[in-house]
Order: structure tokens, then C-alpha cells, then sequence
């Protein structure tokens, strides 16, 4: 019975705005005036809807900025909301990423945000030449693990424009790195 219940109100909910412009209309038949009323008050009702979600959005973004690096299963257990949520809100998050100084990456099926802090080391030793292996060294502190998260940070950093030309390349360096040592 509650899964009938239930099924019921979701039916509805996704239905909520033809009903009530049904109901506005066969009110303005008899009474103008309350029709207005009724429909000033439902648009205030659905422009208050949005107002939540911004606030959590605003919320999210200052969470993630404390950490160098989280994935969503983090964040979601940390703000108590629902993994399919946060995941939403990070994905929209990643879309709008042009010009921030942070990136969230999407790898092995989770989305990862990485701060300024650690967006700067990398840029640092992408531009000394470093490889992936030997930054990846250098970012353990940071709690970068695999290669293929430095590869997918340096492929969203080429894709937003962050990345500058290497002042040496990654052969050049190594070969210096050999004849001076």
C-alpha cells in the first residue's frame, strides 16, 4: 500500500504545474480577482523552490575549498545528503569550471574536486619538466595516488586553457638530470 501511496504522489508531483493551471483557470471563470491571487501566490511558491538549492550549491562549493582533494563519497557522507545529489551538483559544478581555480574531475566512476593549493603544485612541476610518474611523486603529500589521476588533472587543466607551454621539456629534463648528476 505505501509503494502505490508513493508511486501516486511522484505521478503528481511531475504533473503539479498542469493541475494548477487547470485549477487557476476554472477559478478565473468565476472570480478573477482570486485566480490572480492564487497565481501570484503559486509563482512565489515556485521561485522560493529554487532558493534551497542555490544555498546547498554555495554550500558545497565553500566544503570542497577546505580540502586539497575529495571524491563525492566523502562530501556526501560529511553533508549528510544522498550520493546521487552530490554527484548531480558536482557534475553541473565540473561543467561551469572555465576560470575557476580549482577542477572537479571525473574518474573510475567518481567525481574528485582538487583545489587551487594543489592545482598550483602541479602547474609548478609540469612546467619544470616533470613526468607523470616523477609528479605524481611530488603530489603524494597531497593524497594523489595513480597516474592516471596526474593524466586526468593535466587532461582537464589542457581542456580549460590552465596550462601553459613547459619552459623544458619532460626528455630535455631527464637527459640534463643525467649529464649533471
Amino acid at each position: 500500500m505505501p509503494k502505490k501511496y508513493m508511486v501516486f504522489l511522484k505521478a503528481v508531483g511531475r504533473k503539479w504545474f498542469l493541475i494548477l493551471v487547470v485549477i487557476i483557470i476554472i477559478i478565473a471563470t468565476i472570480d478573477l480577482q482570486v485566480a490572480i491571487i492564487l497565481t501570484g501566490i503559486s509563482l512565489g511558491l515556485f521561485l522560493l523552490s529554487y532558493v534551497p538549492s542555490l544555498f546547498f550549491k554555495n554550500r558545497l562549493k565553500r566544503f570542497l575549498k577546505k580540502h586539497d582533494k575529495i571524491i563525492d563519497v566523502e562530501v556526501s557522507k560529511a553533508l549528510e545528503k544522498p550520493l546521487s545529489e552530490i554527484r548531480t551538483k558536482m557534475f553541473e559544478l565540473s561543467q561551469n569550471q572555465k576560470g575557476e581555480n580549482w577542477i572537479i574531475v571525473f574518474l573510475d566512476n567518481r567525481y574528485t574536486f582538487y583545489n587551487q593549493e594543489v592545482l598550483a603544485k602541479f602547474k609548478e612541476f609540469y612546467d619544470k619538466g616533470y613526468g607523470e610518474k616523477e609528479i605524481l611523486g611530488e603530489l603524494q603529500g597531497f593524497s594523489i595516488q595513480t597516474k592516471s589521476e596526474v593524466k586526468s588533472i593535466k587532461d582537464t587543466l589542457d581542456k580549460l586553457d590552465q596550462l601553459e607551454e613547459r619552459e623544458i621539456s619532460v626528455k630535455e629534463r631527464r637527459r640534463q638530470k643525467r649529464f649533471y648528476e
